[in-house]
């Protein structure tokens, strides 16, 4: 009589832990370089923009752990097959491959639904959509490709060793695309310094209004504000030196920082929905002085006291 091999708890979680780590690698390979399109071509409005973020700090982390994690468990699943090759029609590998070609194929097709519905709705095929209905296409359609060969049993020693360097290439080529685009960590963590920097301009400006709202002047420094019921940052955190307040007129002052980087498009953009009416927050590099003014009709200033 002939014994059946029966799943291990060994080969359930190495078959389980790939999948789920291809899953994991997917999310953050589609997430870096729907990231680094969205920086090529900024878009005002963010319509199939899926995953895409403001870093990839996060994307490049996960693939850096999660990719060699995939490949490796791949590589234990090829050596288990070769000793025992019935292992390959087990029900939870059966069912995790048919899963992913499931979800693959329907990711494809919603791909071009979304592309045809665009074309025929008229609206504007951008190189940015374009660049992402393709990226989601080639991974989606290689992802299908694989398991489709691994399904028919058409998937040799070669064609494996072809697929893996394939998957690595696609995974390093994307990694140092998006360096280029978006800047080394170095170069991120400066634009994070300047990031802080607007939104600690932008807090002491919006105490500034109040202070003129509730005083009916604006203040003489930084110091009128901070010695009252006011709570602003206004030490800069990476030079450790205090930013600039200059009242130049009874309604109008400079607002000045120290900048690494100039603004980017993305932000330029952005900068131009959030404060349609002229007031804006990008900037060069260097110092620069962001000139603000409050219109007195808006506020109304304390009666005097009798």
């Amino acid at each position: 009589m002939e014994t059946q091999t029966k799943t291990s708890a060994k080969d359930f979680f190495i078959n389980l832990g790939a999948i789920v780590a291809l899953y994991t690698s997917v999310v953050s390979l589609l997430n870096l370089l729907f990231t680094i399109i969205n920086t090529i071509y900024p878009q005002i409005n963010h319509q199939y923009s899926y995953f895409g973020s403001e870093s990839i700090s996060w994307p490049v982390a996960t693939l850096i752990i999660f990719f060699p994690i995939f490949l490796l468990l791949m590589w234990l699943l090829e050596k288990e097959y070769k000793i025992n090759p019935e292992k390959q029609s087990f029900g939870i590998h059966r069912w995790l491959t048919y899963i992913t070609l499931f979800i693959s194929g329907l990711v494809m097709a919603i791909d071009l639904i979304t592309l045809l519905y665009y074309f025929l709705d008229g609206q504007e095929l951008t190189n940015g959509f374009l660049l992402k209905v393709f990226v989601l296409l080639i991974v989606a359609g290689s992802i299908f490709a694989y398991y489709i060969s691994d399904i028919r049993g058409k998937l040799t020693s070669k064609s494996r060793v072809f697929w893996r360097l394939f998957a690595g290439f696609i995974v390093l080529g994307s990694i140092i695309w998006g360096f280029a685009v978006l800047g080394s960590p170095a170069t991120q963590r400066l634009y994070k310094y300047d990031n802080q920097k607007v939104n600690e301009l932008m807090s002491i400006n919006s105490e500034i209004m109040n202070y003129y709202n509730n005083k009916g002047v604006l203040p003489r420094n930084l110091a009128d504000i901070t010695a009252g019921a006011y709570y602003i940052i206004v030490t800069d955190s990476q030079t450790s030196k205090p930013y600039e307040y200059e009242k130049t007129s009874e309604t109008t002052y400079n607002l000045c920082a120290l900048f690494n980087k100039a603004s980017n498009e993305k932000d330029k953009l952005n900068s131009a929905v959030s404060f349609p009416y002229g007031v804006s927050w990008t900037h060069p590099a260097g110092r620069y002085c962001f000139t603000q003014t409050v219109n007195p009709n808006m506020y109304s200033k304390p009666a005097p006291f009798r």
